[in-house]
């Protein structure tokens, strides 16, 4: 049995993509519902894309040296001196 139908059947697949597969199957791909639901499955994978992206540039810059906290030596000097 493939990997995919086999997670089709115990429900461990994505649950995000198992919506809506039950939707395309409930409203079909022609529905004026299902135009929307293809929308905001657009946008939210959009939104996820701009995540990755954002983290893939915070690591190449943390990797250059470049923002982030930085760590500044103070010289502190003993009263008896």
């Amino acid at each position: 049995m493939d990997e995919e139908k086999k997670s089709e059947e115990t429900g461990h697949g994505c649950p995000v993509g198992t919506l809506f597969r039950d939707l395309e199957k409930i409203f079909g791909k022609k529905s004026p519902f299902f135009e929307h639901v293809t929308g905001a499955r657009i946008e939210f994978l959009k939104g996820v894309r701009d995540f990755v992206d954002k983290r893939i540039e915070s690591l190449e810059r943390e990797e250059r040296g470049e923002g982030g906290k930085r760590i500044t030596r103070v010289r502190v000097e003993d009263e008896g001196e």
